[in-house]
């Protein structure tokens, strides 16, 4: 692989033999450009991240990044615009794969939500499957007073009129079948 270094006019010559320095491995040119350029792009992406921690972060990953490329670097503009546009496109990465994360915790949230009302509406319907067999199992007369009292809401006087009982026969059938559904089925207040 061919690197192409092209510099135009306006570098200093410092900044010339730091690039070739660091293109040919040695540390102290690196350390140099380090020490030069760290505090100006941290500065320039704290202002765009408003963290601190991040900044350090990012510019830490770009001053590696020259080092660990640096044999392939290619460098067609100043050394400080180069890392200033390393900087910036750092952190436009890292906007993209914070918006991946919340994207994906968001999505993982809703689908939680939701998984956790179907399971709430399968629980709720299971026990009313359980409460409509529980009252099944009452004895017939029981079983239509309660209906009457608890599904129709009518009053107990109407319950009697309608069965052709008493209105105190129609409160024990009520008592009686209240206890049964209590022992029988969890969940329901009656």
């Amino acid at each position: 692989m061919q690197v192409v270094f092209i510099m135009k006019s306006n570098y200093s010559d410092i900044e010339k033999s730091l690039v070739k320095g660091l293109k040919d491995g040695n540390q102290k040119s690196y350390k140099i450009l380090f020490n030069q350029y760290y505090k100006w792009l941290y500065n320039y992406v704290y202002k765009l991240s408003g963290d601190r921690k991040l900044s350090e972060d990012l510019v830490q990953n770009v001053m590696l990044r020259l080092w660990e490329k640096k044999s392939s670097l290619k460098i067609t503009t100043s050394l400080k615009n180069y890392l200033f546009r390393s900087c910036h496109n750092e952190f436009l990465m890292h906007l993209r794969q914070q918006k991946k994360e919340y994207d994906a915790i968001d999505e993982l949230k809703w689908q939680t939500l939701f998984e956790m009302y179907d399971q709430q509406e399968d629980q709720s319907e299971a026990n009313w499957n359980k409460l409509e067999n529980a009252i099944e199992q009452l004895p017939k007369k029981c079983r239509e007073v309660f209906k009457l009292s608890r599904l129709e809401q009518k009053k107990h006087k109407e319950i009697a009129e309608i069965l052709g009982i008493s209105t105190k026969t129609v409160e024990v059938h009520i008592s009686k079948a209240l206890r049964f559904l209590k022992t029988n089925v969890s969940g329901f207040f009656f």
